[in-house]
């Protein structure tokens, strides 16, 4: 073989390597938000990963250090159960979830015969052993697909490997809009696991979804991680793909963005009674709608009527204003840890 020819095979197999896996923030490196406390349902802590549910679990949603040993990895993200539910109600669930825009997934050919199968690895720590679910839901069919994965041993790191068929028959919207999501459950009251569980089998029967799960949510003393999450085109499973800090962070914002001052900052106006200073910030990254927008601590004032309020007029930025009270100098001043957030999540 010529050296071109070399080269260009050379070239071929990494770009084949690059970008294989389409979950976003699988080694938990990035937190943004920080600890969650005395949650359960619709909850955001590590980027990406959002907790679903209903019942009386309560949980500490956090990033954490402990990790599988020799696998390359520094942070986990970890559930920690604060307050236990024993009695699971029929309607009762936990799940832990990573979404997908629809226009990522177009190449899966969902909707046709030729459907792509689809292999997610991690690393997991559960405090019970037994049979756990994971499962792919494809939201604009909404048909679900589940594996059993057993835990073999209590608080011990495992990896496990499951591969889903293709969906043929209804095809994922290419909007950026909710496509499917992962979802690990950790507790299923019988509205959930009343039926049977047919493996890597797509189906749209609530009871079907997670028969044999175990109750994660069962003890305060139960802690839950997961890390090096990977989901990729294909049969096989292959090494995980790390990415830079700075790439996994600009995916993450695209979703959620957090801007706090690590040095005090003022914005200062001279105006006159009734007018409006106004400050304007871009994003670093054009998030994937119009969020919404919250002033994060409680900013100082000085000559104006009210703490800022947001307005997000595009992907790409946000402005805060305020009222002036009274003729001359005015400013409303951001002290360290102030900040603001913007929530563009699926």
């Amino acid at each position: 073989m010529s050296k071109a020819a070399e080269l260009a095979a050379l070239i071929g197999s990494q770009t084949a390597l690059s970008n294989r896996n389409l979950i976003i923030n699988g080694e938990m490196n990035i937190n943004q938000r920080g600890t969650q406390t005395g949650v359960y349902t619709s909850t955001y802590g590590v980027d990406r990963f959002v907790i679903g549910g209903s019942g009386s679990q309560r949980l500490t949603y956090s990033q954490s250090t402990t990790v599988p040993s020799g696998q390359g990895f520094s942070h986990s993200l970890k559930l920690d159960v604060t307050t236990a539910d024993t009695s699971v109600a029929a309607s009762d669930y936990e799940i832990l979830s990573h979404r997908f825009e629809g226009q990522d997934l177009q190449h899966l050919k969902y909707g046709t015969s030729g459907a792509k199968s689809l292999t997610l690895q991690f690393w997991v720590r559960s405090p019970k052993t037994g049979i756990h679910i994971v499962e792919i839901q494809h939201a604009d069919a909404g048909y679900i697909n589940p594996q059993p994965y057993t835990i073999a041993s209590a608080n011990t790191w495992q990896k496990v490997e499951v591969t889903f068929d293709g969906y043929q028959t209804t095809a994922i919207t290419d909007d950026n809009t909710l496509g499917f999501l992962i979802n690990w459950w950790l507790m299923a009251g019988s509205n959930y696991s009343g039926g049977t569980l047919t493996a890597n089998t797509w189906h749209n029967t609530t009871a079907n979804r997670a028969a044999g799960q175990v109750n994660v949510m069962d003890s305060t003393s139960n802690e839950f991680y997961l890390t090096g999450v990977q989901l990729e085109v294909g049969e096989q499973a292959t090494a995980f793909e790390h990415r830079s800090i700075g790439d996994e962070m600009a995916r993450c914002q695209r979703y959620y963005f957090r801007s706090v001052c690590e040095t005090s900052l003022a914005y200062y106006a001279d105006s006159y009674s009734n007018d409006t200073i106004t400050l304007t910030a871009m994003f670093p990254v054009k998030m994937r709608a119009k969020g919404a927008g919250s002033l994060i601590g409680t900013w100082t004032l000085s000559n104006c009527a009210n703490q800022p309020s947001l307005t997000v007029h595009t992907p790409d930025s946000v402005a805060m204003s305020t009222s002036v009270s009274s003729t001359g100098r005015a400013f409303f001043h951001a002290a360290v840890n102030d900040g603001f957030e913007i929530d563009a999540e699926l």
